[in-house]
């Protein structure tokens, strides 16, 4: 499955390219961009961990204080 989400509160291109490493190393993430000037994530990922994967990307973007909107 492959969904683009926006992204609230990311601050810095730093941040954007530290969030896209962290969420691109999860399991089950097939790719994983992070645009920091459109301030979107677009995730594909396997759909029988999609859930799982969500939310451990939101793990990811918490510690630098973004919140990916579904």
């Amino acid at each position: 499955m492959k969904k683009t989400f926006k992204l609230e509160d990311l601050d810095c291109a730093n941040c954007a390219a530290g969030m896209e490493r962290g969420i691109q190393a999860l399991d089950g993430v097939i790719s994983a961009t992070v645009n920091f000037m459109g301030m979107k994530l677009i995730l594909e990922a396997e759909d029988a961990k999609w859930e799982e994967v969500l939310k451990a990307a939101q793990k990811v973007a918490d510690k630098y204080d973004t919140t990916i909107v579904r």
